[in-house]
């Protein structure tokens, strides 16, 4: 028999002979009935296998315990429980892979992110983790599709490059060098050109260079790949390595820019609340209220900036401080758009440079 993924039985009608493979999320039950939570990653939602204890082995059910891996057959009927429409009543029952309840380290009870990680490796097999895969998995395929569907082409731009993007960051530099034993020239600098490369390399920061070129040949490209910053900061704001999306278009004005970015996010957000609701509503349930509610607001026509709420709406970073008259006096949802240094002083000098009062850039969008 062919295996179903759980997000599938979930949504067929009951009468069908199903088998079910996953992970013991939870087991509960009495003498009579065992119940089982099950779980094979493909939903958020857990399928209940109903195991009456004559048909099994008491020994088997000592041997099913959280984290321990299943195959299941049964007939998936109507459930009688709240909270699912189906679950399975088993008839065979597999132990894969046995789990030792004492160590295994995710349990019933809530488990806080400071301890996850702790235990990294098992991080991802709790519900949001889960859920931020399968949300990030949807959104990194939308917008493929979305450029796609615009006619642009997706340019890999290189990973290691000498370029600094116009001074887009800090950068990790490569090196194939002896660190204990750099080769330096007369002047006592080191000799770059005993590199693998013959010069000082680093990990990209950008990939814009590149995305320009390709634009001028094609007409309209974008990259979508990793990008690194080798800033010393631990600010919400900063990241050593993220994916970054650069449209790069020839023959755009600036309002050409910007209906293209409202368009783009405005897809984004309407794929995510089509394809990934249980998870965005889980997330809304457990970490932030207004997930769900302001990217409902993003869907309602007109132009973006005038219709999110006060929360979610984002005016530049010079803007908003020019209008409120000091960081302090930021309107709620507002103060996470400064940096650290922004926050501290309107134009607090940063490496040697102050800050300029409005960093806008229509062709640039972060992942």
């Amino acid at each position: 028999m062919k295996r179903s993924k759980i997000k599938e039985l979930l949504g067929m009608q009951p009468g069908a002979e199903v088998l079910a493979k996953g992970w013991v999320r939870t087991k509960r039950g009495n003498r009579q009935v065992k119940f089982i939570a099950l779980n094979d990653g493909s939903t958020i939602n857990n399928i209940q296998v109903v195991a009456n204890a004559e048909l099994f082995d008491e020994e088997l059910f000592k041997r099913i315990t959280t984290g321990a891996s299943l195959a299941v057959k049964g007939e998936l009927v109507a459930s009688i429980g709240s909270g699912q429409a189906v679950e399975i009543q088993a008839k065979e029952i597999e132990v894969i892979g046995e789990c030792d309840p004492m160590r295994f380290p995710l349990q019933k009870k809530d488990t806080s992110l400071e301890y996850l990680r702790s235990v990294a490796h098992m991080r991802l097999r709790t519900n949001t983790f889960g859920a931020v895969l399968r949300i990030r998995h949807a959104m990194a395929f939308a917008i493929h599709k979305f450029f796609n569907d615009k006619g642009f082409v997706y340019l890999h731009t290189p990973l290691i490059t000498e370029s600094d993007a116009e001074g887009a960051g800090d950068m990790f530099q490569v090196t194939t060098m002896d660190l204990k034993n750099i080769p330096l020239d007369k002047k006592g600098n080191v000799d770059f050109s005993k590199d693998f490369f013959g010069k000082k390399t680093s990990l990209t920061v950008s990939g814009q260079l590149e995305g320009e070129l390709g634009a001028t040949a094609v007409g309209e490209i974008y990259t979508f790949g990793p990008t690194f910053r080798a800033e010393n900061s631990n600010t919400p704001r900063h990241l050593a390595e993220f994916w970054m999306i650069e449209p790069e278009m020839a023959f755009y004005d600036i309002n050409d820019d910007m209906e293209l970015a409202e368009e783009f996010v405005k897809y984004l957000v309407q794929y995510a609340l089509d394809h990934c609701m249980d998870d965005l509503q889980f997330l809304n349930d457990k970490y932030d209220d207004g997930l769900v509610g302001e990217r409902q607001a993003v869907r309602v026509p007109g132009p973006l900036g005038h219709r999110l709420p006060e929360r979610a709406r984002a005016l530049p970073r010079g803007a908003a401080l020019r209008q409120a008259g000091h960081p302090d006096r930021l309107p709620q949802g507002h103060q996470g758009l400064l940096h650290e240094a922004e926050r501290g002083r309107k134009d607090r000098p940063r490496h040697g440079r102050a800050l300029p009062e409005d960093r806008r850039d229509h062709r640039r969008l972060r992942a």
